[in-house]
């Protein structure tokens, strides 16, 4: 009995490990071809982590957005910011951002909502933030013309590490992480920068 517990966490693990996406009950049982009930999964994933923490292991196995991911403990969460930083930007400009946070929100949403809040056509985002399945179309607007409305998909919730929207930041905690955010690329701008300004005085 035991070697088969032993078997499912160490199946549960690699499976967790190996996927792009958050690991869902109906993965496992498919995969491992073992009828599980959600208490089941939530026991192993609590048995690995027990055992993460007893050996001193910088990550955790989290629920996210309907399933089960790896995530780095908040200790060293600027530490891997600092690394994927540049990976995040290239995904998202500060206007993609804005409008996602609209949709967010605001879901169901149309464009024409958007532009009324943000003051600037949000034609080009929406279109990017469909092409890499963050929104979708949930539908028409009772409002002349039935404008198509936007929502956030599953793929948000991954992409920010939230179970539910019922956990999205608030308004003004969203406002002090993008002030750091710009703090953090003028001190990166400026620094990539003195190199050459010593060069220049030299």
């Amino acid at each position: 009995m035991q070697e088969q517990e032993q078997q499912l966490l160490q199946s549960v693990e690699a499976l967790i490990f190996a996927s792009e996406e958050p690991v869902t009950l109906q993965t496992v049982s498919r995969i491992t071809g073992r009828s599980l009930r959600q208490s089941d999964l939530d026991e192993v994933v609590e048995a690995l982590n027990r055992d993460y923490e007893a050996t001193g292991r910088t990550f955790r196995i989290r629920s996210i957005a309907g399933g089960y991911r790896f995530l780095t403990e908040p200790d060293y969460a600027d530490l891997v910011r600092r690394l994927l930083a540049p990976v995040i930007q290239r995904r998202l400009s500060r206007s993609m951002l804005e409008v996602l946070a609209v949709v967010a929100w605001h879901q169901p949403v149309t464009k024409g909502d958007i532009q009324q809040i943000r003051g600037v056509s949000p034609d080009y985002s929406i279109d990017r933030l469909l092409e890499r399945g963050l929104i979708e179309v949930r539908g028409r607007a009772d409002s002349p013309g039935r404008p198509l409305q936007y929502g956030t998909t599953t793929g948000f919730l991954d992409l920010f590490h939230l179970p539910s929207l019922k956990d999205l930041p608030k308004l003004r905690e969203i406002r002090e992480i993008l002030r750091e955010h710009e703090e953090q690329q003028y001190l990166a701008s400026a620094g990539e920068q003195m190199p050459a300004d010593e060069d220049d005085n030299g």
